[in-house]
């Protein structure tokens, strides 16, 4: 992995990062050109780190529709909705820039390695202020955070607990004048809480891609229906749910009118097929 280094007096230092409060003194960065990146629309997508099947839907699915429409998908590779948004950007065939709070010699969380080697051999990024040999600690995990928004346009937060480190990056993002967006969540979800409060103060709320289309100032084409498509009738019926936003296996069977069997018929074709995944707790997602 070629890592390059940049301080802040280098002229190809990212103009936007140069301001912010508490500007890194150096970047290391290796992958796709960092100015190439930087010269598309992006989207900074983070959240809880125990995500729910909810929270995964929405991650997954709004990442994969922004990659999609040429959107830089930006997290801190971090277990949960980072991860979730990175996958989901490469799943898409798009770009994604992951900023770390280590090394890049050494990843973390150590178990995301193949997700990071995984984004620099699909085009995409990786970024740190953290040099070659320094120790990796709690607080940089923080500090992580005012350069995920800083590098977007737009940030989005899928799912949010009330003490979620996600509302650090929220703040960050407010200080430094970027628009911030969260994702409505069941009121009586805990993982939620912070999203919602949220969207009571300082947040847009984000009910599908096209909302942050427009916030970054982009005209979205609507699509009527997914672009996958069924063996059969009942396959093509289940895809279309899924893509209304029907998740809960529950809903589905009662939604589809089909009968016990051909819907369990069905969802195991499709899910064979690469077509849906499970989601777990009887949640299913468009792949």
């Amino acid at each position: 992995m070629k890592i390059n280094k940049l301080t802040l007096n280098s002229p190809l230092f990212p103009e936007l990062l140069r301001h912010i409060p508490q500007p890194p003194e150096q970047l290391y960065y290796s992958g796709i050109p960092l100015e190439e990146l930087l010269a598309r629309p992006r989207v900074a997508i983070v959240g809880s780190r125990s995500v729910t099947p909810y929270g995964k839907q929405v991650t997954m699915m709004l990442a994969r529709q922004l990659a999609e429409q040429g959107i830089v998908i930006i997290s801190g590779l971090a277990i949960g909705v980072d991860a979730l948004a990175h996958q989901a950007a490469l799943d898409a065939g798009g770009l994604t820039l992951a900023v770390l709070p280590s090394p890049l010699e050494r990843i973390a969380p150590a178990t995301n390695q193949y997700l990071a080697r995984r984004i620099l051999d699909n085009g995409g990024g990786l970024i740190t202020e953290y040099g070659a040999g320094e120790e990796t600690y709690k607080l940089n995990f923080i500090e992580r955070n005012r350069l995920v928004c800083g590098l977007a346009d737009v940030l989005l937060i899928t799912e949010a607990a009330v003490n979620s480190g996600s509302l650090h990056t929220a703040r960050f993002a407010l200080e430094q004048g970027k628009d911030v967006m969260a994702v409505p969540g069941n009121i009586t979800s805990t993982v939620s809480v912070g999203a919602n409060n949220l969207l009571k103060t300082s947040a847009a709320p984000a009910t599908s891609y096209v909302d942050v289309m427009h916030m970054l100032g982009i005209s979205a084409p609507h699509s009527s229906s997914p672009a996958v498509k069924g063996a059969n009738e009942p396959e093509q019926l289940l895809l279309d749910l899924l893509f209304s936003g029907i998740a809960d296996g529950n809903q589905l069977l009662e939604r589809s009118g089909l009968t016990a069997s051909m819907f369990n018929q069905s969802v195991t074709m499709l899910e064979l097929s690469g077509k849906i995944r499970a989601l777990g707790a009887n949640h299913w997602g468009l792949h």
